[in-house]
């Protein structure tokens, strides 16, 4: 139990200080990469989420996805990369290499695709090389460079709305 604390604090301490340096490195080159972070307890439907990078023209190679669990048992054969809580050490740094791989990834997008307040999902948006993010409505407004305030279930609203910001931002190779 102590033990389960100083990681959430360690977690915390690091995702605060991660916050207070980020830079925006809002640039105008078109998007060819994605990631998308999601909850796997509030998006069940990997094909819905993977319309988002087809409306957007992302070849699937540079599409990845990564999903987020409470329990390491649990089997989730429908999500390409899963993650949970056992994933992060004590004092808060990741040990899993998939993970590092996908946090180390400079994608053109990255696209948080979940609206509970889940630390450990926080914490991947904000810690993610990804140029441009992306969120669903959420409190804090640091994390994302642009936010759609839309309905989890209702991911054409949010590919619609996506889809006409990177045409006004000259995100999009259309």
């Amino acid at each position: 139990m102590i033990l389960k604390g100083l990681k959430e604090k360690s977690i915390k301490k690091n995702l605060n200080s991660i916050l207070n340096n980020r830079e925006a490195d809002f640039n105008s080159n078109k998007i060819e990469s994605m990631g998308i972070i999601i909850n796997a307890y509030e998006t069940q439907d990997l094909e819905a989420i993977k319309t988002i990078a087809t409306a957007l023209q992302i070849r699937p190679n540079k599409l990845k996805i990564i999903a987020f669990t409470t329990s390491k048992k649990e089997v989730t054969y429908s999500w390409e990369t899963c993650f949970n809580p056992k994933d992060f050490t004590w004092n808060g740094k990741i040990n899993n290499v998939e993970l590092q791989g996908f946090l180390d990834t400079e994608f053109d997008v990255l696209i948080s695709y979940y609206s509970k307040d889940v630390l450990e999902l926080k914490y991947l948006t904000a810690a993610s090389k990804a140029h441009f993010k992306v969120g669903i409505f959420q409190l804090d407004k640091r994390f994302n460079d642009l936010i759609i305030k839309t309905e989890l279930i209702n991911i054409e609203a949010f590919k619609a709305e996506l889809t006409k910001y990177l045409k006004v931002l000259n995100k999009l190779n259309t």
